[in-house]
Parts: structure tokens; sequence; C-alpha cells
């Protein structure tokens, strides 16, 4: 499985207050005894409104929980230390429900007055999405398959029309229908059996990952008896459309360990892999030629795959390329030939090519060489053509080469900064490539572009109800210097009237992890915010792919404090460029995203005015040093082991938990999901509880847990909205305490 996966979100605030002026009542000293009563009554009255103004809670009376500290001591790399707050990970234990509830009513009755705002925050952002929408559709064995959405649905409709887009319309999952009952709900994996008579599809009802496989006849649209439990959402029909190939989980750490196929028919399963390396997960999947099933095994640094021919699923996979610590390959197949993406001897990857008949290394022939400043993430193939996805300079453009020789270009982009992603192009034999682009200023769009014409050709433009003009808003580029020089990109957008005199609110955005890019894209909730005299920006730190694969190596493991110090020099930057100051500067981050935005609050919490960490990745040392927790062993090539002493030293440096201290926080944001798996709730909460101990000031501290869903909080399409709604009252509400 590769790693270059993704997470999104923001923050908020420091807040000072002093009130002084002896000045104004010097004269009243030499008056009568009952005029100064009056002016003591008077200044009493001051106090106390100011009080009110200023008490982090609605309900002054409401007092923030207060965890019980229970001490246990916890060994790593022979050092010991004492975590207080340890219990909290028993999630059985019924305090530990209790104390996540208090939390939740805690943060209720702070935000209590911004109810109003938070429902019309609600209304504006789903005012603005069309009800009725489907997705473009594309044609794959005979039927176009596209998603829609029904008016006031929560979840797609996915459906099929057999030979024309206006052909009789055939559902094949329902979400609405089959997601009731269910707080949390998630079915958008499925695949068709090659003969378009079965399907198999993945549901989520917990939030955890772990998947529940359904069976449908799709000719009489009723269920099979059949069912698969405890899976991935990786599945493939073999060539014969009876066998199913499905990853097994690891129910205890959910990692993707085993390799079966199944008969639907019979019910019976066969255990083909068992990975046993415990830093790898597996995957398969039937790739595009629909002539090979591949398996693939992998952790964050290295990658090795398996095929077997789809019309032979009883053959035994083999293997392509032996695995080799720290080389990642990509394997793509047309007309029976391998094609390859590979950083073997290429940092930034390199495209190779061999015959299926050779797969060997030492048979792979190079078709397009390494660049320094390019990084290749991708290809599709085509009979007359090959498009290759490149990031240059932070942004992805799309090579197209003719496979005839006569020539290559790219796909141009007018603005300047945009998410671009290749789409659905199942079709071998066709010369259209279907794109999908936008920007923070420009809505989704998705085209076809002829690769011999060079026309593009819209197939469909988000629409924003209600109106929206691109050209009412400005993105733009900007370079923050770090403290060892390196230049850190930022993108930011505004609204053209947006005052740019240093005190504009300005949420700052970063993730910087697993070498993960967060291209600057559009945002139908952030609207609310730019409307509002908001500034958005996006810290491209180090950490991500923004800029080959160097910039990945230098913020991971032994550099991973780059990361941190980047985000903060761009902080610095924007207030330096008079875009914000910190009485406006808001920091957000979500999951190793809420571990960049907790480290930079111990290092500068001056620097803040206030922060959202969704789901945050905070207590580093002690969720790495424990190989039950879901995905720890596989990401010590990211972040390194804490028993071997030179990584716990630098861990215990920055990891956000173990540096709470005795100091002024900036208000702080913070939410959890009960069955995320991959932060796990008591991360947040451990952290919080530990803040409400230490922290000297009295700003607001607010945990919410999602008590019914994981890490990507609500499932539902307009629900969602509620959790964003929350966050941008919590802004709005702190720029108000900031200019009592």
């Amino acid at each position: 499985m590769c790693y270059r996966l993704f997470i999104l979100r923001s923050s908020i605030a420091n807040f000072r207050f002093s009130i002084s002026n002896s000045r104004l009542f010097a004269n009243f000293a030499a008056q009568s005894v009952i005029i100064m009563k009056i002016c003591n009554l008077f200044i009493t009255c001051v106090l106390a409104v100011l009080s009110a103004c200023h008490s982090p809670s609605s309900n002054p009376k409401m007092k923030p929980p207060v965890a019980q500290k229970i001490p246990t001591r916890l060994h790593t790399a022979g050092q010991s230390r004492i975590d207080h707050y340890f219990w909290l990970k028993e999630r059985d234990n019924p305090r530990v429900r209790e104390y996540l509830e208090a939390e939740n009513a805690y943060t209720q009755a702070v935000m209590k007055d911004t109810e109003e705002l938070q429902e019309q925050l609600f209304k504006e952002i789903t005012s603005r999405i069309r009800q009725k929408d489907s997705t473009v559709p594309y044609l794959h064995n005979g039927y176009f398959y596209y998603a829609r959405f029904e008016e006031g649905g929560e979840y797609p409709v996915y459906c099929r029309k057999k030979d024309a887009p206006d052909a009789e319309e055939a559902i094949l999952i329902d979400g609405n229908a089959l997601s009731e009952g269910h707080a949390y709900f998630e079915a958008d994996s499925y695949e068709i059996s090659p003969d378009n008579r079965l399907m198999a599809y993945c549901v989520d009802t917990v939030g955890n990952h772990l998947y529940t496989v359904f069976f449908k006849n799709l000719e009489t649209d009723t269920l099979l008896p059949a069912v698969i439990t405890g899976a991935s959402d990786d599945i493939a029909w073999a060539g014969d459309s009876q066998t199913l190939f499905y990853c097994l989980k690891n129910e205890e750490t959910l990692r993707s360990e085993q390799v079966l196929k199944y008969h639907p028919g019979s019910g019976v399963s066969t255990l083909l892999y068992t990975e046993r390396d415990e830093t790898f997960d597996v995957t398969v999947f039937r790739e595009k030629s629909e002539t090979l099933i591949f398996m693939v095994t992998a952790n964050n640094t290295t990658v090795e795959y398996r095929y077997l021919h789809a019309d032979r699923p009883g053959d035994r996979f083999k293997v392509f390329q032996p695995r080799r610590k720290n080389m990642e390959y990509y394997l793509y197949h047309h007309n029976g030939r391998f094609y390859i993406i590979t950083n073997y001897r290429a940092k930034n990857f390199r495209l190779m090519e061999t015959d299926a008949e050779h797969p060997g290394r030492e048979h792979w022939k190079e078709l397009t060489a390494h660049r320094n400043d390019v990084l290749l993430e991708d290809v599709e193939l085509f009979d007359d053509f090959m498009v290759l996805s490149e990031r240059k300079n932070g942004l992805v453009r799309f090579r197209v080469i003719s496979r005839d020789g006569s020539g290559d270009h790219y796909i141009d982009f007018p603005e300047e900064a945009y998410t671009a992603e290749l789409s659905d192009n199942p079709s071998f034999d066709t010369r259209l490539l279907r794109v999908e682009y936008n920007s923070p200023a420009t809505p989704d769009l998705v085209f076809d572009y002829d690769m011999l014409t060079r026309e593009k050709t819209t197939l469909k433009q988000q629409e924003i109800v209600g109106g929206y003009r691109p050209e009412d808003y400005i993105t733009r580029r900007l370079y923050a210097a770090a403290s060892d020089g390196t230049e850190i990109p930022i993108t930011m957008v505004y609204r053209k009237d947006t005052p740019i005199d240093g005190h504009a609110p300005l949420l700052l955005y970063g993730y910087g992890a697993y070498g993960i890019n967060i291209d600057p894209n559009f945002s139908i909730s952030r609207i609310s915010l730019l409307d509002r005299g908001f500034i958005h920006a996006l810290a491209h730190v180090r950490g991500s792919q923004y800029l080959g694969r160097e910039w990945y190596e230098k913020g991971k493991m032994l550099y991973k404090r780059n990361t941190f110090t980047d985000f903060i020099a761009c902080a610095e930057h924007l207030i330096g460029e008079r875009y914000t100051d910190a009485g406006h500067l808001f920091a957000m981050g979500g999951s190793a995203g809420g571990l960049l935005v907790g480290a930079a609050l111990n290092m500068r919490p001056d620097l803040f005015c206030g922060v959202i960490a969704n789901v945050p990745f905070v207590d580093v040392i002690t969720t790495m040093d424990d190989k039950s927790i879901p995905l720890t062993a596989g990401e010590y090539e990211e972040w390194g082991n804490p028993q071997e002493e030179p990584y716990y030293r630098y861990m215990m440096s920055y990891s956000p938990y173990d540096n709470v201290a005795a100091r002024d926080y900036p208000h702080i944001m913070v939410t959890a999901g009960l069955h995320d798996a991959q932060v796990q709730y008591w991360e947040p909460a451990k952290w919080v509880a530990k803040l409400r101990e230490m922290k000297t000031d009295n700003h607001l501290l607010l945990l919410h847990t999602n008590m019914e869903a994981g890490h990507g909080g609500a499932s539902g399409r307009f629900e969602h909205y509620r959790e964003i709604a929350l966050e941008y009252a919590f802004l709005m509400k702190i720029l108000k305490i900031n200019h009592h």
C-alpha cells in the first residue's frame, strides 16, 4: 500500500486584555465621600461587565472537566516517565466515557452563545450545494457509471446505465437506504464482475475501516447470503466472475495482513498469502487492462508487487521485483508490457518498461529519466498516448506523450495555484483524457482533453447555488524563509476587498507528513470565512513532497522538527508582510497536521491567537511504543522507533503531549473520534487533560469527541458541515473576545 495518502483543517489565537486608566478618576479623589462611593460603584459595575465579557464560558458556573490523575510509569529506550492520564485509553472503563461526555457538555455550554451562528453557518454553507446533483458518467465494459445525490440525501446513490447515458437507470448502492439506523456509514468502494452480473461492495458502519463485504446479484437486484467480515476495502474479481480476491485485517492493529480468494456461491475462502512483517500492509486490485490481479505489500519506503493472470485464479502469485529496503516501484500493464515508476537510482522517480517475460530489474528500459526539479507521480496509459503526472515547483502538470514518437506537450492551466488530477480513464482505445481541476478561487471543473487536437471540452462545472464570482477572490503564492534559509511556499486566497492592513483574521493550515501533498483546492465552506474578511493560507511545509522527494525526507524521522519550524516561519512571514498579526492569526491542522500545530504551540505559543487541532497525533512516544495500536509498527519509517535511544530523545524534543508546560497558551479547540483507528481518541483527550492541568492562562480550551465516528468525523454529505460550522463559530467567538 502506498502511503502517499490525506487529511485537512486549520486554527486560531492569542488574546491579551488590560484595563488601567487611573487618570480617568484622578480628579474625583478630592471630592466628597458620596461622589467617591458613586465612583467605586461605577468601577465595580465596569469590572463586572468586563469579567462577563471575558469569561471563557457562556455559563460562568460551568467548570471545565478535570481528569483524574493516576500515575503510570512508562519505560522506553531505558528511560522512564510518569503519565498521569494513561488510564484514558481504557475504552471500556465507564469513567473514560463519562470524562469524554463531560468534555462534550462543557464544549456545548461554552459554545452555547454561538448556536445561532452555528446554525446560520450550517445553512449558509449547505445552501450553496446543489441538492440534486450527479457526477459525470464514465463508460466501462458496456455501462455508464455515475453517482447521484437526492434532495436532502446524506449519501450518494451509485448507478449505471447500459450502453447509453439516457438508458434506463439501475441502482447499484442506495446509500441513503442502507445508512438507516447507523450514525456512521460508508459504502463507496465496490467492484463489478467482468460479466456484469455480480457486485461486491464494502460497508463500514463504525468508522474504524473494518469493512463487511456484501454481494449483490445485479440481474435479480437481490443480495446473496455470502458475507465477508473484517476486511479492507480492497477487492478484485477474477476473470471467471466467480472468484473475489480480498484482504483480511488484523482486528487489533487493523493492519491489512492476509490475501484470500472467496467464492460467493460456495461461501468458501482460501488463504493465499500472509504478510509476516508487521511494518508492511498488503492490498489487492485488478489493474486497468483487467488481465492481471496485482497484490502489493508495502510500508512507507519499500514496495513489492506480485501478480497473476485474472483468467487463472488458481495460479500462484508471482513476485515481480523482490522487495529491497527503501526501493519503491509502482506497476502498470498494457499490451503485454509492464511500465514501472520507481525511485531505484532516481530520488524523484523515473519511468521504466519491460516485457512480461522478463520482469527482472536487469531488463528494465528507461523511458523517462530522473529529473532533480520534477517529481514523477503517476502515469496513465493509452493505445496511442501516455500521460505523465508530474510535479514541478509544487504544481501538478500533465505531460502528454505520443507513442508514435511525434512529440509531447503539457496541458495548460491558467492560474498561479491550483489542484489538478486525472479522473476516470478506464479505456485504452481513446484520445480523450478526463481531468478534474479546481483552485482556491475556482470551483471543481471536469473536462475531456483531446490529446491529438489539444482541445478541452467542459463536462461539468460545480454549481454554487446562490451565485459565486471567482473574480472576486485573489489567489497568491508567497515564500517564507525557514530557519535554515529554505524557502517555504505558501498559497493564499482572500476576497479582493479584504483590507491588507496587518489586522485581517488569517487561518493558516498545515499538514507535512507521509509525503502527502495538500494542494490548494476549492472549498465550498471556506467561502463563509472569506466573505467575512478572513484570509486562508496553506503552508507547504517539509514532510510533504510538494517540492520533490527531498522535501519529504527533510521533514521526517530525525528531520521532523523542520516541519514545525517551517510552519512557524510561515506564520512569522505572514505577520511580517502585514497580512495579519498575532491577535488575528489562527492555526489549524488535522491528524499529523494536529501534531504540527501542537508542536508549534509549545514552541511559539505567543504567535497564535487560537488553534484548531482535529484528531491530532500528539502523544508521539507512547503511541509509537505500542505495536498493538493500529498503524504503529508500519510507521517506524516515518517517525522512527522510540525504543532506539536517538529517536526517543528526538521524539521527546517535539512530542506535543510530553512538552506541555506551565505557560500561557492561545485559545484551543480539539476534536476526536471515539472509533478513530488512525489517531486513537485518547491522544487528544490526554493532551487536553494535561493542558488543563498545566496552562496558566484563562483562554478557551475545548474538546469535542464525535462519539459515533472515526478519523474523518461525520460521514453524511451535509452533516459533516455541522462540525465545520462549530469550528468556524469558534474562530469568530475568539475574534469577539479579542476585540472586547
